[in-house]
């Protein structure tokens, strides 16, 4: 398992990501505790949560579950400084936390105790915002998504971000936090955030996470060269393409217990264009002897500006399978008929 740095936070991760959205929902606890013993045996110390977790669908009566279980799996072990631990506070416009209230200096402080009761620790190393308070391009708002329309003007989103990193820094005093990331963002709010630290304090953003894949590559054009420059990491979520790309959906298939079984629409990733770019990358790994799964995950892990790639396993069978991705090498032949399939099939939902 290869180790990266997580930006210049000082902390090192690996690779690959144990995501935790579907804890307390479509995996139980007995099954997600199994999974952390697995993942951990095999050499994954980063694991991503938020408070909003589970999803699928996110309900008021679950919020905070998939904290617990993972606050219920240290308390048992005693194992929680053999991971890297990150998690998320909810962004404007959820109604099901804080009745939709934006990220604000004051909610910080309340949001990572809360946090930190349900995970059972005295610190997060890192602290995400899990969306912008002034919109985001992404959840497939990208289509449409204006920022002239945005929900603050210019001189509300510095100043907001400036009150949000005093508090940060208040808590990165404290202990109760070791790094912050962005999620959900775009070049130009990491580069507000990474300017507003050098301005005024607080901790510089050491990572965001954003939606990427072979089937999502909005990243590419923008974001990846301030990434890369700015020495951000990118933590990619969904980099199975929220499970199209295991070729699990072909043919018009939904499986039993598949998040298509839960979401028909996929959060708006089903298109008429989805499967036909799916087939395409199902090709290329016929074409080089591949399990399409370790492709997608090890492309995802391995690009200049990635950190560390966030999956999630439903269960323990499919953390077993998604594991070999490890061994996967990305040759110049390889990634040259992946990107010539990006080429022929471009962003299709």
């Amino acid at each position: 398992m290869q180790m990266k740095p997580l930006g210049r936070s000082g902390l090192m991760v690996s690779e690959l990501c144990l995501g935790t959205m579907t804890y307390g929902n479509q995996t139980p606890p007995e099954e997600a505790h199994a999974q952390i013993d697995r993942a951990l045996d095999a050499g994954i110390t980063f694991m991503d949560c938020a408070e909003m977790y589970p999803v699928n669908p996110v309900r008021a009566e679950t919020v905070g579950r998939s904290e617990e279980i993972l606050g219920d799996w240290f308390a048992r072990t005693g194992r929680r400084n053999d991971w890297v631990l990150a998690t998320k506070h909810t962004g404007e416009g959820s109604a099901v936390v804080r009745d939709g209230a934006p990220i604000s200096a004051q909610t910080i402080r309340p949001t990572i105790e809360a946090s930190l009761k349900r995970l059972k620790t005295d610190h997060i190393d890192l602290y995400q915002f899990h969306w912008p308070n002034r919109g985001s391009f992404h959840f497939r708002k990208n289509w449409g998504y204006d920022p002239a329309a945005a929900l603050m003007d210019r001189a509300a989103i510095l100043a907001d971000i400036e009150d949000c990193l005093g508090a940060l820094q208040a808590e990165v005093e404290r202990g109760t936090i070791r790094a912050f990331g962005l999620s959900n963002e775009s070049a130009w709010g990491t580069r507000q955030w990474i300017e507003a630290a050098q301005r005024g304090g607080g901790p510089r953003v050491a990572s965001v996470q954003n939606e990427y894949s072979l089937l999502c590559r909005l990243a590419d054009t923008d974001l990846a060269e301030t990434l890369y420059q700015e020495e951000v990491g990118l933590l990619p979520y969904s980099p199975l393409g929220a499970g199209f790309l295991t070729g699990k959906y072909q043919g018009g298939a939904v499986p039993e217990g598949s998040r298509m079984a839960l979401n028909a629409q996929m959060g708006g990733r089903r298109s008429p264009r989805v499967l036909p770019a799916v087939e395409a990358y199902l090709k290329v790994a016929r074409d080089f002897g591949l399990d399409p799964v370790h492709m997608a995950l090890a492309w995802s892990a391995r690009r200049s500006f990635v950190a560390s790639s966030i999956f999630g396993a439903t269960t323990l069978a499919q953390l077993d399978h998604l594991l070999g991705a490890v061994e996967v090498t990305l040759t110049e032949d390889l990634l040259a008929a992946l990107d010539a399939a990006y080429k022929a099939h471009p962003m299709p939902y």
